[in-house]
């Protein structure tokens, strides 16, 4: 009777929709992702205008497209499997092990952008990555559609113990978007990890730096504008990937398998609809004040320094309870043997790091002005990404300590922003 209640546990427990979402979701997002060019790249910028501005077929495919994405995923490849940088374990896994990952993230960037400086130097035309984003978007998608069916086929080869929890359900649909393997590798290169902050991540400010440079082509120079979009964005990636080690201990390597859902967002979706405000400024310049941009830089700077802090304080706490920053803070006991803080950035509100990142998301939106909603789908986005991840976390947390986080949640009532939510 055992398998049969697991099996309707998991049924019970499926998440974005279940059977339906799983389905609907790998149709749906990636005709979003070419609509949202689409329109960004229209005179009228607008989601609502009819007839929507639809691409015509001929114009989603481009020999070239498909050369630069193959090459840019080898080149990330071959700067993953450099002998440079740190090597750091993963956490414990159900069978006991413990897996090795290369911390190289931001040598990659820094390489990436030497090359990027030469590229310039040489005259090579980047602002043309503005005519070409769509097929290079649908080239993405395609490799990511591609990908997920190489993760579900081989998954039927990991042994028992390789498999997600919430990716072995037995309905293919929702398997193949949730991902069956935990961390499925092709000997020490871990797709997953690769995945999450290499291609798409880096990608994202390659193709802001190919919206700068079509802004130049078009217009002599850069707008501030632009600039500061650039500069807020490149920032973020470039924090992320100099401290590549935390995301070991994150929902997405630790919890989630590597299915459709990590591939697509992280090789598509990502690079392609985060910085959708760059693309907008190409066609839709934008003039701001002195004092406007100083307000955004600072907006942008308070995010950005609950983000980090935040996020400091946590992976220290859990690297070192006893480090003499955290030491002093208050903490719960829980049945797991592990101490929950209730003091510091995390006694303020239940996820201060996503506070950080919603207003961050904000001020990379302003610079775009308030004429048209297009640039601000980041944000609308991201607020509903993360009130779900916030859901998600809270069911996880619960099942894991149990009374510990009853007493947690009154010590500290406010999810993300306090006296709010």
């Amino acid at each position: 009777m055992k398998p049969n209640k697991k099996k309707a546990r998991n049924s019970d427990e499926r998440e974005f929709g279940g059977a339906l979402g799983a389905t609907c979701i790998p149709v749906f997002l990636p005709l979003t992702v070419l609509y949202l060019l689409s329109v960004c790249r229209s005179p009228a910028a607008s989601v609502l205008q009819w007839p929507p501005p639809l691409t015509p077929a001929a114009h989603l495919w481009d020999p070239l497209a498909a050369v630069l994405i193959g090459g840019w995923l080898a080149l990330q490849s071959f700067l993953y499997l450099l002998p440079i940088g740190k090597v750091s374990e993963g956490l414990v896994l159900r069978d006991g092990s413990r897996l090795k990952y290369p911390i190289n993230g931001f040598h990659a960037l820094s390489i990436t952008a030497v090359l990027l400086l030469v590229c310039l130097w040489l005259g090579m035309p980047l602002g043309y990555l503005f005519e070409l984003i769509l097929p290079l978007a649908v080239c993405a998608i395609g490799v990511s559609y591609l990908l997920s069916m190489y993760l579900y086929i081989r998954s039927f080869w990991a042994p028992q113990h390789a498999l997600s929890l919430g990716g072995n359900t037995g309905n293919p649909l929702y398997d193949f978007f949730m991902g069956r393997e935990l961390n499925p590798r092709i000997g020490d290169f871990d797709l997953k990890y690769f995945c999450e902050l290499r291609p798409g991540l880096i990608g994202w400010v390659v193709i802001n730096l190919g919206m700068l440079m079509k802004e130049v082509e078009l217009r002599g120079s850069p707008s501030l504008a632009m600039l500061l979009v650039n500069g807020f964005q490149l920032l973020y990636v470039t924090d992320a990937l100099w401290n590549e080690e935390a995301v070991l201990t994150t929902m997405d390597i630790v919890h989630d398998g590597f299915g459709f859902m990590l591939a697509f967002g992280d090789l598509a979706w990502v690079p392609f609809t985060y910085g959708l405000q760059a693309m907008f400024l190409v066609v839709h310049p934008q003039s701001l004040s002195t004092l406007g941009a100083a307000g955004i830089i600072l907006l942008n700077g308070i995010g950005y320094y609950i983000f980090r802090k935040s996020n400091s304080q946590k992976n220290q706490f859990r690297r070192d309870p006893t480090h003499k920053s955290v030491a002093h803070l208050e903490t719960i006991a829980t049945a797991t043997g592990k101490r929950l803080l209730v003091s510091g950035w995390w006694g303020f509100v239940r996820h201060p790091n996503y506070l950080g990142d919603l207003l961050m998301a904000l001020a990379w939106s302003l610079p775009c002005g308030m004429s048209h909603i297009l640039p601000y789908f980041y944000v609308i986005y991201f607020t509903i990404l993360l009130i779900h991840r916030e859901a998600r976390d809270e069911k996880h947390c619960r099942a894991k300590y149990g009374l510990a986080w009853d007493t947690y949640c009154r010590r500290v009532p406010y999810r993300i922003i306090p006296y709010i939510y």
